[in-house]
Formats: structure tokens, C-alpha cells, sequence
């Protein structure tokens, strides 16, 4: 996993260093980790990050850092892999499976499947799933390969880029056929899982939705999500009188600074 990037003649006369941080957005942290792997390399050659670039000048990384992922038991289990780089997994995750480990799964998670994955093709990485699925919903989930792309995704979720859209079948049928749910949610008294509409305590939450077809006791909803809150589109689907029947999460769209 190698990136190049060539200076621009605008961006003469800068630092290594500026190079990164504003033209890629590498990380204080995975720089120091990059600078003391000595994974930096300016014209092919090793270089001090201090040095001031000229135009043309050719920076690459190299992120193949080994990481330690023996946190995560390896379990050998079939995974429905739709893409696949260099950069990134994803993956379409069944229903009934979570994407974490935890004390009930303990080894049966996805990220226990891709360990597995990870170590048959000899890939010495953490686990680092970028998007999340609750445990009965089925759907894609993105998988990076490398502490950079994660980083990357992050910057698109904060920057409103990574786009995420489900479809949803809800009881009967609703009265606006197009429209945002703005109603803040919070967790409900008394439960670690359960979500809520809370007016005082809960947290700003916006899902818009589309209905795209509709039957006799049902409906078939686009919903795509402006906040990611905890059973959010379940909860908002409940508050307007159309509880959810199923959850699928279609796809996302994802593109790279």
C-alpha cells in the first residue's frame, strides 16, 4: 500500500511535512508513526520531513506498517465480498451477525471472519470496519485496509461525503411522500439497547426519506441518514406511525480526497 503524490509548482517552497498534513491530511499520529518506520521517501530516496520540496518533486508512503491484531480471535466463516483493493473491503453482511466482537460474540462476528480473511492472505493489519450495521440488519460494510484509509472515510463522514442509503419496508402507508424526520433521539430509561424520541435529552437527528413503492398493508422507503444515531431510522419510522418490518442497507458512496 503505497501512495505518490507530486508537488505542485503553487506548492514549491513548502515542507514535506505541510505536504502532508494539508495536500493528503495525514494524521499527527500516523506521521510520527510513518517518520519513525521510515516510510517517507521524497524521489525515491529517504528524506527528512523538514526538507523544503520543489516542483515536480515525487513524495510516496509506503503504510505497509505490520500491526498487531491478535485482539480478534481468527474464525474461518464464508464472507459475500463485493469490492475489493489494495485500500479497502466490502463486505455484505447478513442478518443476525454483528460487525463487533463482544462478551455474546465473542468469535462469531464479521470482524472475526475478516481476521481470518486477513490472515490467510498474509495481511497484517488491524480490524478497522468504517461503517456500522445493527445486528438484524443485512447490508454493505467497509472494511479498511490501513490506518490512512480509515482516516480518510472519517474525514468524509465529518465533511458529509460518505453517503449511506437504506431501504426499508414500514407498516402501511405514509402521509408525506418525501420528506427529513428531525426528531432528537436519546437512549430509552432502563435500557443499554433501546432508542427513543426525547424533545429534552436526546441528540439532533435527521434522516430524509423517499417512498418508492406502495402495496396494501406496506411500503417500500428510501431512507438516507444525516446523523448516524443508534436504531435511528427504526426510531424515526416508529415516530411517524410506520414501524419498520425490515431494514436493508443498499449501498454507499464513497470518494477519495
Amino acid at each position: 500500500m503505497k501512495l505518490t503524490y507530486i508537488v505542485e509548482d503553487l506548492e514549491a517552497e513548502n515542507s514535506i511535512n505541510h505536504i502532508l498534513t494539508t495536500k493528503l491530511n495525514i494524521s499527527a499520529r500516523l506521521l510520527s508513526k510513518l517518520i519513525k518506520s521510515k516510510k517517507i521517501f521524497v524521489n525515491e530516496g529517504f528524506c527528512n520531513t523538514r526538507n523544503i520540496v520543489n516542483s515536480g518533486d515525487r513524495i510516496t508512503l509506503d503504510f505497509n506498517l505490520p500491526e498487531k491484531n491478535n485482539n480478534i480471535v481468527a474464525t474461518p466463516m464464508p464472507l459475500d465480498i463485493i469490492y475489493e483493493d489494495a485500500w479497502f473491503l466490502v463486505i455484505n453482511k447478513p442478518a443476525n451477525m454483528p460487525i463487533h466482537p463482544s462478551r455474546l460474540h465473542y468469535a462469531d462476528s464479521l470482524s472475526n471472519g475478516v481476521k481470518a480473511y486477513f490472515d490467510s492472505i498474509s495481511l497484517p493489519k488491524k480490524i478497522r470496519p468504517v461503517n456500522r450495521l445493527d445486528l438484524d440488519t443485512s447490508g454493505l460494510v467497509i472494511f479498511a485496509k490501513c490506518e490512512y484509509i480509515q482516516e480518510c472515510f472519517i474525514q468524509q463522514m465529518k465533511e458529509n461525503t460518505f453517503k449511506k442509503e437504506y431501504l426499508c419496508l414500514v407498516e402501511s402507508r405514509l402521509k408525506n411522500k418525501i420528506g427529513t424526520i428531525s426528531l432528537p433521539i436519546a437512549r430509552k430509561n432502563g435500557s443499554i439497547i433501546e432508542r427513543c424520541i426525547d424533545e429534552k435529552h436526546g441528540k439532533p437527528s435527521l434522516t430524509d426519506y423517499e417512498v418508492l413503492q406502495e402495496l396494501e398493508s406496506f411500503s417500500l422507503v428510501k431512507c438516507q441518514l444525516q446523523t448516524g444515531r443508534t436504531h435511528q431510522i427504526r426510531v424515526h419510522m416508529a415516530a411517524l406511525g410506520n414501524p419498520l418490518l425490515r431494514r436493508y442497507f443498499v449501498w454507499s458512496c464513497f470518494f477519495f480526497p
